[in-house]
């Protein structure tokens, strides 16, 4: 029997019934982590008022955010396919849109821990993912907003565009995410683990409160209420207003950690948990059927089985990893008939993650 995944209208290649049989789906789930998207209508039908203590007022709500189906298909691979969702993972997420709380989402590399935030942008139709990159010098400043006081004592010496301060503000991922919109942006903030010691820390303020000042503009508002800045949206301009960005809706907001370290308990204790185990055989057919839809389902399903044996062998591969092979093996580029020069090529491929000799 085939290993593959399955398509939404219930046909197709590589099909695994048995998969679907089982799933325990709740009521109360707005995301279904089936990648199927949920109808706009149903979806604004539902969406659930937030609890008293995380209702933001925010400003005049602002137009929907871009779609970037683009992006989409290179984390998710094709639309069609649909998923089979671990009970326990949708059940956090949907906890944590319910109570506007950040998800930190923790596994091995390769476990899928950031593709998380685009199956909710999907399925819920929130637009494109905005992402914020962490690395060891990543200060909270980044992330809100950037100044460029250099470059506007330039415009001003030579006037032009120098008096418009908003043609100098950028604001970052999360400061583009905590603008005012009707229904929540998605905000994967990557390996926060990797952080300065302090950022975790500075962030609980910006989670608590909703909103953040951009001190520039405060200095002028008296002659400036309204400003138009840019956005971490390419292209895009957004007023604000009094110098103070205030969101409305509450991003969801995923938080990856290959926990390399640990955070403080005042974070923890403002965020929702969850913990991705490595993909099971049934859940990388999946995968890969969203990515290699029109392969052969041979060579597909016998990757996968050799790749769920090598990542117990090796402690550990990462998924991209097994889609580099079937890309190099579906691909016509060489002549896959030399059964050892293959399996060398994807075993130097396969190579192990995890401290140790290759």
């Amino acid at each position: 029997m085939a290993i593959g995944g399955t398509k939404g209208d219930g046909s197709g290649p590589g099909i695994v019934n048995s998969v679907q049989t089982g799933i325990r789906r709740q009521n109360w789930w707005l995301y279904q982590g089936t990648g199927q998207p949920l109808p706009t209508a149903e979806r604004d039908r539902r969406w659930p008022p937030p609890p008293p203590w995380r209702t933001f007022p925010g400003d005049d709500d602002l137009p929907p955010p871009p779609i970037d189906d683009a992006e989409a298909r290179r984390k998710l691979g094709a639309d069609f396919v649909t998923h089979t969702p671990d009970p326990s993972t949708v059940d956090m997420i949907n906890a944590a849109i319910y109570l506007r709380r950040p998800l930190i989402i923790t596994g091995r590399p390769g476990s899928g821990k950031s593709a998380l935030a685009h199956m909710i942008s999907r399925e819920l139709g929130l637009g494109r993912v905005l992402r914020w990159s962490i690395t060891s010098s990543t200060r909270l400043a980044q992330g809100l907003y950037q100044y460029d006081a250099i470059g506007r004592a330039q415009a001003l010496g030579g006037e032009v565009g120098g008096t418009d301060i908003g043609n100098f503000v950028h604001l970052g991922p999360l400061g583009t995410a905590l603008l005012p919109h009707r229904l929540p942006r998605v905000l994967l903030i990557d390996e926060l683990d990797k952080c300065d010691i302090d950022l975790p820390n500075d962030l609980l303020s910006v989670f608590e409160e909703g909103e953040f000042p951009i001190h520039e503009l405060i200095r002028v508002r008296d002659r400036e209420p309204e400003v138009m800045v840019h956005t971490a949206d390419l292209g895009t301009r957004v007023p604000v207003r009094d110098g103070v960005v205030r969101c409305h809706a509450f991003p969801i907001i995923v938080i990856t950690s290959n926990s390399e370290r640990e955070f403080p308990a005042a974070l923890m204790r403002r965020c929702l948990t969850v913990n991705i185990p490595d993909p099971n055989i049934h859940r990388l057919a999946e995968m890969v059927t969203a990515h290699f839809a029109n392969s052969a389902d041979g060579v597909r399903d016998d990757l996968v089985r050799s790749f769920v044996m090598q990542r117990d062998e090796k402690d550990g591969l990462a998924t991209d990893q097994l889609l580099n092979a079937i890309h190099l093996a579906t691909s016509g580029a060489f002549d896959r008939s030399d059964h050892e020069y293959w399996g060398e090529l994807r075993d130097a491929i396969w190579h192990r993650l995890s401290p140790g000799p290759l």
